[in-house]
């Protein structure tokens, strides 16, 4: 059969491989290895996975690359990011080595609303420009796909110059890009006070002006999900607000996800869940309970150790015990100007290893397989199987364990998009 590349000589393949569902439990410490192995891809697709003796003598190619006796594993899935934004928050990042607690700086006019400030003044071009530039620093980390969250201009106008950015950076950029419509970020300067007001605005105008936008676009076309989201926390909206947002996307359409338990818990694990939440993010203060539900439930639980790394935290999300009960688990960066600017994956599975004991091969799946779950793609993409989009990694290491093992460089010596070798 003919292929139009076969990627030999690997010496550990890793596939992720999950039979068409998330990994929970158990399985979440199977990565599938193969040893001795080879690929081929057609049409930016698998077709053929396997010992190398197998695949060459079924497969033929004109492109073949050696893949050196290295480990290759699928592309990283990124599923919750905030990366199209303008300004930098240094000048927070010195007051939180002070002592200052997010939740202060949020209230006192900073965090979510000076990048609010900084982003509502920025062109598209500038928004553009710089998007780019962190979606390069991704892919050379390995980042293959990536969730993009606006959020950084809570008025219809400025939400929707963010998701124009959005779409047009899938278009220029090799990563493929997901859109998350965030507007219930935090209350903007205009409404402070007023929360139930902006409430009615999100679900009144800008609700539908975010969905028109969608259906004219070419995620649409491509079949690619559109997420609405909620930050779900003190100093933003509480559990009631919550609900009324999340049934208001629901009626247009929208798929679902969820800040909540980052600092407080307010119940929006369990209105999430039940709602049919395609994913529930950074987990930090949900209860038992409501980990016995996560865990009967078809809902990804997301957690970002990079967060509470670079808050400088001795608490993490209980992502061991979310494990070990049953619940599907997927890693992310949240790459973000303010509490999470991390671009690497490797990284985050480094941290989660470290601070959550995750074994290296639960780290992986949470942050391939488990990852495209959590943004709705998981039956196309973040494993090595016949029929998925061929994105992969060949890694400079004998042992995908070393992916999260080592820190402080980047052990990617090649990343393989939609079937083709990246320059």
């Amino acid at each position: 059969m003919n292929a139009d590349l076969i990627i030999d000589n690997i010496g550990q393949l890793v596939t992720c491989a999950s039979e068409g569902k998330p990994k929970r439990g158990t399985s979440m410490a199977d990565v599938g290895i193969i040893e001795e192995a080879a690929v081929a891809i057609a049409g930016g697709r698998f077709v053929g996975i396997g010992k190398a003796k197998d695949i060459v003598r079924e497969f033929s190619a004109k492109n073949t690359i050696d893949a050196k006796g290295y480990a290759v594993c699928p592309g990283f899935v990124d599923p919750h990011t905030h990366i199209v934004y303008a300004g930098d928050r240094l000048n927070e990042f010195e007051l939180k080595i002070k002592g200052a607690e997010y939740l202060d700086i949020l209230a006192a006019g900073g965090g979510i609303i000076s990048t609010v400030k900084n982003t509502r003044a920025a062109s598209e071009d500038d928004l553009i420009e710089s998007g780019l530039l962190r979606l390069d620093k991704m892919l050379a980390c390995g980042t293959t796909t990536v969730e993009i969250k606006t959020g950084y201009g809570l008025d219809l106008e400025a939400e929707l110059k963010m998701l124009r950015v959005i779409e047009r950076l899938d278009e220029l950029h090799l990563i493929d890009l997901v859109p998350t419509f965030l507007a219930a970020h935090t209350v903007p300067p205009e409404f402070k006070g007023n929360t139930a007001g902006y409430v009615d605005l999100i679900c009144d105008k800008m609700l539908e002006g975010a969905w028109n936008w969608y259906e004219a676009s070419h995620f649409a076309a491509k079949s690619v999900p559109f997420f609405c989201d909620v930050f779900t926390e003190k100093n933003a909206f509480d559990r009631e607000q919550t609900e009324r947002i999340i049934t208001a996307a629901c009626s247009f359409g929208f798929s679902i996800k969820a800040h909540v338990d980052q600092f407080t818990n307010l119940g929006g694990s369990r209105l999430a869940i039940e709602s049919g939440a395609v994913s529930i993010d950074h987990l930090d203060a949900i209860s038992d309970d409501e980990i016995e539900l996560l865990a009967a439930s078809n809902t990804i639980g997301v957690v970002i150790p990079t967060e509470n790394f670079s808050a400088g935290k001795t608490q993490f999300a209980p992502a061991r015990r979310l494990i070990d009960r049953g619940c599907a688990v997927a890693i992310s960066t949240d790459f973000n100007p303010g509490s999470a600017p991390c671009p690497s994956q490797a990284m985050a599975m480094t941290i989660s290893t470290r601070y959550q004991k995750l074994l290296p091969s639960e780290a992986l799946n949470a942050a391939t397989v488990n990852a495209a779950y959590a943004i709705g793609l998981g039956m196309t993409l973040g494993s090595i199987e016949v029929g998925k989009v061929a994105d992969l990694l060949i890694c400079e290491c004998k042992d995908y364990r070393q992916i999260a093992y080592e820190f402080g460089g980047n052990l990617i010596a090649m990343v393989i998009k939609n079937g083709r070798a990246v320059e």
